[in-house]
């Protein structure tokens, strides 16, 4: 992506339901729950590079005896330094007790990490510090082995206070005000009170102490828990966790606008953010993973009974489309298809762009994760020429001379690998002073790819902020002496901040709210943008679900290629010789496209919860009074 957009967060979770000597057995390893969550992690690095994590509960240990553990990372290769920490205490206690090497339950006993029930976490964090204190999964804990609670998500509320003062009226006191904690804190505290009903019905059942923790581990119900915890979340969200005496879950919301999947058989039940991951990890078909429903969980009971429950009714399904676009892995076969249908409904728009001339034209693309899209795009330049073709030939009709036939026949679409990415600038970091010029280089060409007076179409996934594009990419591609250069967005117009997981937060940040702002100062409407301020000052005091997202007259007085017009020229930047062209998917393309994934807030300012059009509101009315902050 031209603009690299912080992405989001991603969980796995495994439950081994056999015993570790079951694996030791098949696999030669008791280690292969660990093996797994490793490549599970690895598999979905591409949503997290800030910060890893990785927890484990052992089952049945005896008091006294380490049934925990957590090991998390912030370094610059967060994975491969948490598992080199893995690998180094279970190398070391092979070492210091070579007995260790045949005895599945000394090893049990005696290595940390090695357990029946496993979560990894990769964090790219949305806002906040990249510390070693932000990164998942958080650990609440307990001498009582059932309150005990490891948590990981992919998520973000927007009503981060509302819940923290629930909090406080609940009587307890939250160490930080950040949605993970105050979430963790929400379960924590139904999980409490959970258990401590079961402890006292089980007594007056005539257990003793030591009798009652095995039947709460039994009769805890966390559907329920979950059911009270969430009654208020407003967000979008995927929630993995673990209990102290073995039981796990995850948990997606309402609207479905985190993704989440899973996979069971009689050895193993996995579940993540992306279907590829495990059909890859574990190599299972496409039909035999799962996607979770929309408000319910995925819940692995200590026994080892798995039942997904309805927690929050489910409300109309918003899945995100930009996982489609951009976030998941490409590899997954709906997505793959999707982002080649991307690629082909944009190519009307290209051919009207280039007046039709498919001869002088050029077809490439930035960044690699726009290859697929590109894919499709060239695809459907390739169905136009055949069409063109046979019209010519049929033309002609049988006298039809050999000359004349391979002219026609060797016109082809022109594909090029223009533009590369030179990988060992992206971190280089320097003064303001100079970055500019570091920028303008991070990407290189190949010389001689068009010719003088072409036309050169690239594709990217999405154009958010447009400042590589400004500040590098067209300089760079107008050394080629194009005549014309069309930068093509796979994805529409990102006029409105997210606020479930991406970092999007801020108005001003995206291209698109420029050029609406510069049409406004064109046309003499600017009073139009005090009017809207005031509008959403009004709302500040209104319960959620009386808000209304009035940022949409802001764009409303303007159509789609007025606006992508103004892009154009916001972004070409000053001595370029050639022509510059933006082009965007349009939103009926995207559904058709991503027919299962319509979460669209990002391009139309539909909202799948209450709290989004509070936070898009405060979002402009930072903007109006000129404040550098997040809108949640």
């Amino acid at each position: 992506m031209s603009d690299a957009i912080k992405h989001e967060c991603g969980i796995s979770m495994i439950r081994l339901l056999k015993p570790l000597e079951y694996y030791k057995e098949k696999y030669g390893t008791a280690f292969y729950g660990v093996n797994k969550m490793y490549l599970m992690m690895e598999k979905q690095h591409n949503r997290g590079q800030d910060g890893a994590g990785f927890a484990s509960i052992k089952l049945d240990m005896s008091p006294g005896e380490r049934y925990m553990s957590r090991v998390r990372s912030a370094q610059q290769q967060p994975i491969q330094d948490i598992f080199a920490q893995i690998n180094d205490r279970i190398n070391t206690a092979l070492e210091q007790n070579p007995s260790l090497e045949n005895d599945v339950a000394l090893q049990k006993r005696s290595i940390p990490y090695i357990g029946e029930l496993l979560m990894g976490h990769v964090r790219y964090g949305t806002f906040g510090k990249n510390s070693i204190e932000s990164v998942h999964p958080f650990l609440r804990q307990n001498n009582w082995m059932h309150r005990n609670l490891i948590v990981a998500g992919n998520f973000n509320m927007t009503n981060v206070n509302e819940l923290f003062e629930n909090l406080v009226t609940l009587g307890q006191h939250p160490k930080e005000m950040a949605d993970t904690v105050t979430v963790m804190e929400k379960i924590g505290h139904f999980l409490d009170d959970a258990v401590a009903k079961l402890y006292k019905q089980i007594k007056k059942e005539g257990y003793n102490k030591r009798e009652a923790s095995p039947l709460i581990a039994e009769r805890l119900n966390m559907a329920k828990i979950l059911r009270k915890a969430s009654k208020n979340w407003d967000g979008g969200y995927t929630m993995g966790g673990l209990l102290g005496h073995g039981d796990g879950f995850l948990f997606r919301d309402p609207a479905g606008i985190r993704p989440a999947y899973y996979y069971q058989d009689d050895e193993i039940v996995v579940a993540a953010s992306e279907r590829p991951a495990i059909q890859t990890v574990f190599n299972v078909a496409y039909d035999s993973v799962k996607e979770l429903d929309p408000g319910h969980a995925l819940i692995i009971k200590k026994n080892g009974s798995v039942s997904v429950q309805e927690i929050q009714e489910p409300v109309e399904r918003k899945a995100c489309s930009f996982e489609r676009i951009y976030f998941s892995r490409g590899s997954d076969k709906e997505i793959y298809q999707e982002r080649k249908m991307l690629g082909k409904l944009v190519f009307p728009q290209i051919l009207k762009s280039i007046d039709n001339d498919l001869v002088n034209t050029v077809f490439s693309y930035i960044p690699n994760t726009a290859e697929t899209s590109f894919f499709g795009m060239v695809k459907e330049a390739q169905n136009y020429l055949n069409k063109l073709k046979e019209e010519q030939i049929l033309a002609l009709g049988p006298n039809i001379s050999g000359d004349e036939l391979h002219r026609i026949l060797d016109v082809r679409p022109r594909i090029e690998k223009v533009a590369i990415k030179d990988a060992k600038l992206r971190t280089f970091i320097t003064q303001d002073s100079s970055r500019d010029d570091l920028v303008a280089h991070v990407y290189d060409i190949s010389y001689g790819s068009v010719k003088e007076g072409d036309n050169l179409v690239i594709i990217d996934d999405s154009i958010v902020r447009g400042t590589t594009l400004k500040k590098s990419i067209l300089k760079i591609l107008d050394r080629l002496s194009p005549k014309k250069i069309i930068v093509v967005s796979s994805a529409p117009q990102i006029r409105y901040p997210d606020c479930y997981g991406i970092d999007m937060a801020k108005l001003e940040d995206f291209v698109a709210f420029k050029a609406a702002q510069a049409l406004h100062e064109d046309h003499g409407t600017t009073d139009k943008i005090k009017e809207i301020y005031e509008k959403c000052l009004r709302q500040t005091e209104l319960s959620d679900a009386e808000v209304v997202n009035y940022v949409k007259e802001f764009y409303a007085p303007f159509t789609a290629d007025q606006i992508s017009k103004k892009i154009a020229e916001i972004l070409s930047p000053v001595g370029i010789r050639a022509e510059v062209d933006i082009i965007y998917q349009s939103i009926e393309g995207l559904h058709q496209a991503c027919p299962k994934n319509l979460g669209d807030w990002y391009f139309t300012g539909d909202y799948p919860t209450p709290g989004g059009n509070r936070v898009v509101n405060r979002a402009f009315i930072n903007f109006y009074e000129g404040k550098n902050q997040r809108a949640y």
